[in-house]
């Protein structure tokens, strides 16, 4: 498919150890005309050589690869947002794991993404994410933000429990990156509604009014940080907000 008129393809490289899966998702994103694949290497150590030598716009990496097969997709990460901080990166995951999201987001969530690899097949909201995260922005698969919030709204004493149904409904689009307007449609709301919601949700969650950081996601991540409940509860002073 040819690149539409006036447009500039995004220059990605992917970094994903399963052959077919790599090759695959090169083949869907060039076929769309909006990437161009700089190109595709099987670890973590070729993804920082590729990144350091042909500067792409954006990343797409497995969270385990060789050599440990852990998690050398988010240390890669990190270090790419720290060496090149105009690239974005998206990071990949077999399952909806929020040990994987600390982890990920533990620095900021400024230009990640973190999505479940069947969003490979769903070309559009995988493109999405690649554009989000190029314009500095987040984005978090909803499996990952249902398995974040359901496992602390449960805690009769967490700040989610004060939340009502509807603002739970506009944190999980929040933490999707929806803008207002893409929340209103969706939950079939007016603006004004929705911004309504999203104000007494950062109240009732007592986040604080910070401009640098793309809320929409830290509404969800910050939180989780700060509660005793939870898997992560003892996880320490280095859980802070982003």
């Amino acid at each position: 498919m040819p690149e539409p008129p006036g447009t500039t393809p995004l220059r990605l490289v992917i970094a994903e150890d399963h052959y077919l899966v790599r090759e695959g998702t090169r083949r869907l994103l060039e076929d769309t005309g909006e990437v161009r694949v700089l190109a595709a290497v099987g670890t973590a150590t070729e993804l920082l050589d590729a990144v350091g030598r042909l500067l792409p716009d954006v990343v797409i990496a497995d969270i385990r690869m060789p050599p440990g097969h852990h998690t050398e997709g988010i240390t890669a990460a990190h270090a790419i947002r720290a060496a090149h901080p105009g690239i974005g990166v998206v990071v990949l995951s077999q399952h909806a794991n929020e040990n994987y999201a600390f982890d990920l987001f533990r620095c900021g969530t400024n230009g990640l993404a973190y999505l479940l690899k069947e969003r490979i097949g769903e070309v559009d909201e995988l493109l999405r994410a690649l554009h989000e995260v190029t314009a500095g922005r987040s984005v978090v698969d909803p499996r990952i933000v249902e398995v974040l919030i359901g496992s602390h709204a449960r805690a009769a004493d967490a700040p989610l429990s004060h939340l009502t149904r509807r603002e739970l409904d506009v944190l999980r689009q929040m933490a999707e990156g929806k803008t207002n307007r893409a929340i209103a449609e969706c939950l079939s709301l007016s603006e004004s509604t929705v911004e309504k919601h999203v104000n007494s949700t950062f109240a009732k969650l007592g986040l604080a009014e910070i401009p640098q950081l793309h809320r929409r996601v830290s509404a969800v991540l910050a939180y989780l940080r700060h509660t005793p409940a939870g898997p992560l509860g003892d996880a320490g002073p280095g859980r802070r907000a982003p």
